[in-house]
């Protein structure tokens, strides 16, 4: 494998253009407890609501796990910030189990993953694995 093939795409800092036929300006809103609810309004350029695009929501909270707090996010398909606030959990689940199924996609790619001999990364057992019967 060669150097361009593991490296990075890389761009010149100059060629970093702001999309300005995409713009949105965010606002944030949350209970300080569990919920922080994004809504991204579509603007123009000068600044004022670009009524041709939908206005976008999306949903943050952490979850407690064995190895500590997990980030969730989901988008939430939501026409006003009270639909959003109505919608967050079930958004939030659906996000949980999908990070649950890949997950476990991950882990059954593991479990059949084929394990060539000696390919361990382990040192092999004293007297190289033989059995001592004598």
């Amino acid at each position: 494998m060669s150097n361009e093939e593991i490296q990075p795409e890389t761009r010149d800092i100059r060629d970093m253009r702001v999309d300005a036929e995409n713009l949105y300006r965010e606002e944030v809103f949350t209970d300080l407890r569990v919920a922080t609810i994004r809504r991204m309004t579509p603007i123009k350029v000068d600044g004022s609501q670009d009524e041709s695009r939908p206005v976008l929501f999306s949903g943050e909270t952490q979850i407690l796990t064995q190895g500590g707090l997990i980030p969730i996010h989901a988008s939430i398909e939501a026409v006003s910030l009270q639909d959003a606030i109505h919608k967050f959990p079930e958004a939030v689940q659906a996000a949980v189990e999908r990070l649950m199924d890949e997950a476990r996609e991950l882990q059954r790619r593991e479990m059949s993953r084929i394990v060539v001999p000696g390919s361990s990364t382990l040192p092999p057992p004293p007297g190289g694995g033989k059995i001592d019967l004598g």
